[in-house]
């Protein structure tokens, strides 16, 4: 069933068109993520279906009697009451009706034999009583729990709401959301101020969620495992596609290159037609030039095909000057606190060259002090870092705290690298997406997104051979995030990243560290790999406990040459699987000459023919057999 119809929906403000024709519909019970690049109107389009916005052109139509909850990104709720009765509030009516059957249940008891009154009462306590079981009467406060809980908001319940912060606000907002339990949810970046375990949380919620939803995110991992449908906002337009975020790029790259085939091919005909008409026309005869008025009247019925068009991406790669030594950087002993509260303590790890750790860990617990400790920019309390030799450092900050406000786009970059021409910046900043006068915006007048696409200029530009990156895909689109892990993938040095992106960490990360309770856990593998381990109450693999410093570092190196090893034999597979792909042709196109009666009008053509035909038949033999045994040497 439809309960959400939109239907050829504009919206422009002034001169600019955000919005050109949007249509989709929503079933009940679907989950749809909204996706598309940073300002192309997703927030826009929320707001006019929850009707904070109004459209210029077009319909939103909902379903008769639809409870509707929205989540925007800005939450505004502060006032006296406490967390925890904000979220309360939501269940006032049925706190109402519990003490209306109480007072019924009093008055059931005082009204003696009296056999008008049991009734008039007993009827009015039924109907209550069952409007209280289906509201959830009985079970309102635990979910109020689960919610303070899930969204780690128990350390603030007895906090007035004004003095949150707006991180926190908006996860009381999300919370109150959530436990009204409307029809159609729609959220715009839920997970934004959420750690791991809150956003594992609130994926376990949506997904037993009985309601539709429709949720703007950044977040692929969460979109793979909530939605089952995919609206892309592209150009001003919408288009939908079945399946998660996996399956949606997938899908989305193979419709863009079909349409790109058949606009080439359609641009082909046109071009040879118009050929045609002019060859007529330069005939200059009567015949001739009817022919060509014939054709041009055809050709000008022909529904001309759109180019098919793609926003504006990211492209850019990581290089370094030079290599480091096999032994990157040693913490020993290292603490670190606030205000009287310890972050970490006794940390003890090494990097090597060519790691790439994803350093995870609750809000709060110090990840990204542990990086400040590590470029120099804080001290720690006690213990020692020691970096390798030959490291170049490079440090990408999360809040862009380095940039100069009053500077232009290209006077920020120039100045850091002074010795570089000034279409050598340009040109560098044109791979970001600044082009043009683009380059004389000052930083102060930027987004987010695009103060995170300058540090990463000047980050490309440094070519370092270590990156500490401090949530290095907040504020960046999708088609971003992608080209900043293809970066990261051929990038030669040593990475560790601090992130909440699972997705992020997946297809960077051979090594998860984990920073909870003081202290630094490693597991070898992705973010899925460290999930699958704790999930069955596996042992870190940084787990030292009972062994000595050298049975330690062989450890270590034995899971370095595992990862390698599986990195090399993957390769190899790549490489094996196309050399099979080249074999299989070629011998597709000897059984069609074979198959060809023509071929025997020579016999020695044919002899010799055959013989290849044997020849290479072997060869893709032995070809699988190298294919096999490297398969399974890449599980």
């Amino acid at each position: 069933m439809i309960i959400l119809s939109v239907q050829e929906v504009k919206k422009s403000f002034g001169t600019h068109e955000v919005l050109k024709k949007v249509s989709f519909t929503l079933q009940d019970g679907e989950r749809m993520g909204l996706v598309g690049v940073n300002g192309c109107g997703k927030s826009t389009l929320l707001k006019i279906i929850a009707g904070e916005e109004t459209a210029d052109e077009g319909q939103v139509s909902l379903q008769k009697g639809l409870r509707l909850g929205y989540l925007a990104q800005q939450s505004e709720l502060s006032g006296e009451e406490t967390v925890q009765e904000a979220l309360e509030s939501v269940f006032a009516p049925l706190v109402r009706m519990d003490e209306e059957l109480r007072a019924l249940e009093a008055e059931i008891a005082s009204c003696g034999e009296d056999p008008e009154a049991l009734r008039r009462l007993g009827s009015r306590y039924d109907a209550l009583t069952r409007a209280f079981e289906q509201g959830n009467g009985y079970g309102w406060r635990s979910s109020v729990q689960g919610v303070l809980a899930g969204l780690k908001l128990r350390p603030f319940r007895d906090m007035p709401t004004k003095r949150l912060s707006g991180g926190e606000r908006t996860r009381l907002c999300l919370g109150r959301l959530l436990l009204t339990e409307p029809d159609l949810l729609l959220l715009d970046e839920p997970t934004n101020h959420l750690d791991l375990k809150s956003i594992a949380w609130l994926e376990d919620y949506l997904g037993a969620y009985r309601g539709a939803v429709l949720v703007i995110s950044h977040d692929r991992y969460f979109l793979d495992h909530v939605c089952g449908r995919m609206a892309e906002m592209l150009m001003g337009v919408v288009e939908t596609y079945t399946g998660n975020y996996t399956e949606y790029l997938e899908k989305r790259t193979a419709v863009f290159e079909t349409r790109m085939k058949a606009w080439e091919l359609q641009q082909k005909e046109i071009a040879r037609e118009e050929a045609i008409i002019a060859t007529y026309r330069r005939f200059n005869r009567e015949k001739s030039i009817k022919a060509a008025e014939s054709r041009e009247k055809r050709l000008e019925k022909i529904e001309r095909l759109e180019r098919p068009q793609e926003e504006g991406t990211v492209r850019f790669r990581f290089e370094t000057r030079r290599r480091t030594g096999e032994d990157v950087l040693v913490l020993q002993d290292l603490k670190k606190s606030f205000g009287g509260r310890v972050l970490f303590d006794h940390l003890q790890q090494k990097v090597k060259a060519g790691d790439r750790i994803a350093l995870i860990g609750d809000n709060g617990t110090g990840k990204s002090t542990l990086l400040k400790c590590l470029t120099g920019e804080e001290r720690p309390d006690s213990g020692s870092i020691r970096w390798g030799t030959g490291v170049d450092l490079g440090y990408y900050d999360q809040h862009q705290a380095g940039l100069h406000e009053e500077k232009t786009v290209l006077d920020e970059v120039w100045d850091r690298f002074p010795r570089l021409e000034q279409y050598e910046v340009r040109g560098a900043l044109g791979l970001f997406l600044f082009t043009g006068d683009d380059v004389f915006a000052p930083i102060h007048t930027l987004s987010g997104g695009e103060k995170g696409r300058v540090c990463l200029t000047e980050l490309m530009l440094r070519k370092d051979n270590v990156l500490l990156l401090d949530e290095p895909t907040n504020h960046l689109d999708m088609d971003s995030r992608e080209v900043l892990e293809a970066a990261l993938a051929d990038f030669e040095g040593t990475i560790i990243a601090v992130s909440h992106d699972r997705y992020f960490i997946n297809r960077f990360a051979d090594k998860v560290w984990v920073l909870e309770g003081e202290t630094l856990k490693e597991y070898l593998g992705n973010y899925d790999s460290y999930y699958a381990r704790v999930s069955r109450d596996q042992e870190p693999d940084g787990d030292t406990a009972g062994m000595t410093r050298t049975a330690v570092d062989k450890e270590k190196k034995r899971s370095r040459d595992e990862q390698r090893r599986l990195r090399e034999a993957k390769e190899q597979l790549k490489a094996a699987e196309k050399r099979v792909a080249e074999a299989e042709e070629e011998l597709a196109g000897l059984e069609a000459r074979l198959a060809d009666p023509e071929t025997y009008r020579d016999p020695e053509q044919g002899a010799a023919l055959t013989k290849q035909y044997n020849a290479l038949k072997e060869t893709v033999d032995r070809l699988y057999a190298e294919w096999e045994a490297l398969e399974e040497a890449a599980q």
